[in-house]
């Protein structure tokens, strides 16, 4: 008898800790911040990561394999979101050699350091004449990053994509509605799909209220792209919308699903500037990043219970960018103080 009631209780003790497990990984923060670099007054990497760690900051997505960063990321518990620059994908596209060189030197290089996902550039489209030239790259860098990290064995942790512009939907009022731009749906965004589809990979978009309400402040209300509608505003057949954060991610999730793109929608950029625009103040900014926070752990209304993994640009100010506005994106000043209490617990 005491034999059985012993195996008992190690069963409870085993049972109770797959349950912890599993209601950690549930619990977990879903939203983490972009860390830019592109300032002359920023505080070391060690210190930001100090910062994160007082704030529960548990995700960050940098925007290259900053050498500067990744060593103080070595031995944290942060995941973290790495992009391989623009200007590198042709040339990776090109060399399968190259691709395994960079995943060596930038991801195996930081054995220690979590990687979450390799973002394999940043908003590339043909429509846009900055990079249009650069999009025919993509997907075969984006494939040769992929099979360099297989390689390397780590194919089951670090998923690879791309980070996309929400403009490459040519509709997405109503949400049900969104769509791909037909001109880039075959040539571009479909092989993209293709092989998040295969590799079980993410869609990673950019997506922000702020600059849909700002070229439209006539249709959308203030209170709906700051998530502090008391009502619904938007109703869609059989979904109903509070705010503009999730019309747009379901809007995507819609385009998704007419390109057969049954994959995870990840928010890469998101937030609100608190100067240097129209309707940018410190306390529109802290509505909508606080109220973001908690609604993503909601899901959408197209996907009700399911977190969205969500990143706020930006984790402090970044004073060497430009116009005025791209400098006030920050959660924290320079001097690593807040501009406004948030709390990024679970």
């Amino acid at each position: 008898m005491a034999k059985q009631c012993f195996k008992n209780a190690a069963f409870v003790r085993m049972l109770m800790t797959v349950l912890s497990v599993v209601c950690l990984h549930t619990a977990d923060a879903q939203t983490g911040a972009s860390y830019g670099t592109i300032g002359d007054d920023l505080p070391p990497a060690t210190e930001v990561v100090a910062l994160c760690h007082q704030y529960n900051i548990q995700r960050i997505r940098l925007f290259n394999p900053n050498p500067s960063v990744l060593p103080a990321l070595n031995g944290t518990n942060i995941s973290v979101i790495v992009g391989v620059p623009n200007e590198d994908i042709i040339g990776i596209a090109r060399d399968a050699q190259l691709a395994q060189s960079w995943v060596r030197n930038n991801i195996l290089k930081y054995e220690n350091v979590n990687f979450r996902y390799i973002a394999v550039g940043n908003e590339i489209s043909p429509l846009d004449g900055g990079s249009a030239g650069i999009a025919p790259s993509v997907v075969p860098a984006v494939q040769n990053i992929y099979n360099a990290v297989s390689a390397s064995g780590l194919g089951g942790r670090v998923k690879v994509s791309t980070a996309l512009s929400f403009g490459v939907l040519g509709t997405s009022y109503p949400p049900s509605a969104g769509a791909f731009r037909p001109e880039i749906q075959s040539s571009y965004i479909k092989p993209l799909v293709q092989f998040l589809v295969k590799t079980r990979g993410p869609f990673l978009v950019n997506v922000y209220p702020y600059f849909a309400y700002v070229s439209n402040p006539n249709d959308i209300r203030l209170d709906y792209a700051l998530f502090t509608s008391p009502s619904n505003v938007v109703r869609d057949g059989q979904y109903q919308y509070q705010n503009l954060f999730d019309a747009m991610v379901d809007a995507a999730h819609a385009a998704l699903q007419k390109v057969g793109g049954d994959v995870e929608v990840v928010i890469t950029e998101t937030g609100w500037p608190s100067a240097g625009g129209t309707a940018t103040t410190i306390d529109n900014a802290r509505s909508y990043n606080s109220n973001l926070i908690k609604s993503v752990r909601n899901g959408t209304p197209r996907k009700p219970g399911k977190p969205i993994e969500t990143y706020i640009f930006d984790l402090i100010d970044e004073n060497q960018k430009s116009p005025e506005l791209e400098k006030h994106w920050g959660l924290f000043l320079p001097n690593k103080q807040p501009k406004y209490p948030i709390s990024f617990a679970k």
